[in-house]
């Protein structure tokens, strides 16, 4: 495993990115070096409920993180929760979860299991279903287990605290569920468990549970809730803001070129199999500074990247082309002007827009992009500060009807 030779300092800055928090950072370092000495991967887990039947990308930024993981030469146990699944994650809920059957679980584990190997090594992923310890518990092991935790303890749970205050019911069986996701931990001798932020109170109690029995606590690490495409929300289907993993090629080329900027940075960093250095020149290219990569170009790379991972390459460049093709067949003028620019540098868009005259002053120029009037080649910009980095042509819109193919020659 050529990755895992990495040193541990090299492993926690694979580590580190996208994350919120690891608990406890240092003694990650310490299983990171004794993993090294012993010639002994480290074992992560990470748990997904099977509730729904499709994933979209908001899901993955953990499988993905499991990937680096995995691409560092550790054991990576995909954990399906089929038990805890017929309890119902109360995370973030205000009233308790409607149950699922049993059916209705294993036809979406088996749903997931082909998904997720779109990103996993199938080869070096364990597949791990809670349901093979918690289904042997008798009931006086589950009361043995809900005595290892106090009421009190639960409550301090943000949303058990806002709904108990709120006298909003809480079902018994809701308090067993942190336990359960807990014991997984005790059960698998995990020595990392990743999760959401909202995750980070069951999380908790698994390094508590293992300190009971003896092991020594899990490392918890927490990656973000990834945004949806508005930018703003938490991604979801409900909200209509999502990228589905099994959705068409084209769908999700579209919807990764429908991205800001600044989203586009962030979905590198979270979704993207890019090295640490060519995120940086992603980021460069945004700030406008030299040696970057041109956002759009950029995007374009990063849509490429999603499709081929859900699809494949071939379905990937006929989305592009196909992108490309309906931009200019559905948006684009026959007759647009031709404006050629001598530069050699990044120009300020507002600045760009006035000499391609599209329009009379840089104030106007301001408050068109405020108002989300303008794009460039099909992506509407944002930004009025932002600096254009010349690459060969490029269609610019403001408004509806207001065009101009830029041309760039070196000054």
């Amino acid at each position: 495993m050529e990755g895992y030779m990495k040193s541990v300092a090299e492993q926690m800055e694979v580590i580190r990115r996208g994350a919120v928090e690891i608990l406890v950072e240092k003694e990650l370092e310490e299983k990171l070096a004794k993993a090294l000495e012993a010639g002994q991967p480290l074992k992560i887990k990470a748990g997904f409920d099977p509730t729904a039947p499709d994933l979209h990308v908001g899901h993955t930024v953990l499988i993905q993180k499991l990937k680096q993981f995995q691409d560092l030469g550790h054991e990576v146990n995909f954990l399906i929760g089929d038990f805890t699944g017929m309890i119902g994650d109360p995370t973030g809920k205000n009233e308790t979860r409607k149950h699922l059957t049993r059916e209705e679980i294993e036809k979406n584990a088996e749903t997931y299991q082909e998904q997720v190997f779109k990103i996993l090594d199938p080869e070096r992923t364990k597949i791990v279903f809670n349901s093979e310890w918690m289904g042997q518990m008798s009931a006086a092991d589950l009361i043995e287990l809900a005595a290892r935790h106090t009421v009190a303890r639960m409550l301090e749970r943000d949303d058990f605290n806002k709904r108990f205050k709120g006298q909003q019911p809480i079902a018994i069986h809701e308090f067993l569920y942190p336990l359960v996701q807990g014991w997984d931990s005790v059960a698998m001798e995990a020595d990392v468990e990743l999760g959401g932020t909202d995750q980070k109170f069951n999380l908790l109690v698994g390094r508590e549970l293992q300190k009971q029995v003896g092991q020594r606590p899990q490392t918890v690490l927490t990656m973000p809730l990834l945004e949806g495409l508005d930018g703003v929300n938490k991604m979801s289907k409900s909200l209509n803001n999502y990228i589905g993993i099994t959705e068409p090629a084209g769908e999700i080329y579209g919807k990764v070129m429908s991205t800001s900027d600044e989203l586009m940075v962030r979905y590198y960093e979270l979704l993207s199999d890019v090295d640490l250095a060519g995120l940086e020149k992603v980021k460069a290219g945004v700030q406008g500074k030299d040696g970057g990569l041109h956002p759009m170009e950029a995007k374009k790379a990063l849509a490429r990247e999603l499709v081929a991972r859900f699809h494949d390459a071939d379905a990937a460049m006929t989305a592009e082309q196909g992108f490309v093709h309906q931009f200019k067949q559905k948006e684009i003028p026959d007759d647009i002007p031709v404006v050629t620019l001598a530069e050699d540098g990044p120009v300020w868009i507002c600045r760009l827009l006035s000499e391609a005259g599209l329009v009379k002053s840089n104030g106007e120029a301001r408050r068109m992009i405020s108002q989300g009037a303008v794009k460039l080649d099909g992506v509407k910009l944002a930004d009025s500060e932002q600096e254009i980095q010349p690459d060969g042509e490029m269609v610019i819109q403001v408004g509806k009807r207001r065009f101009a193919r830029v041309v760039f020659n070196a000054g």
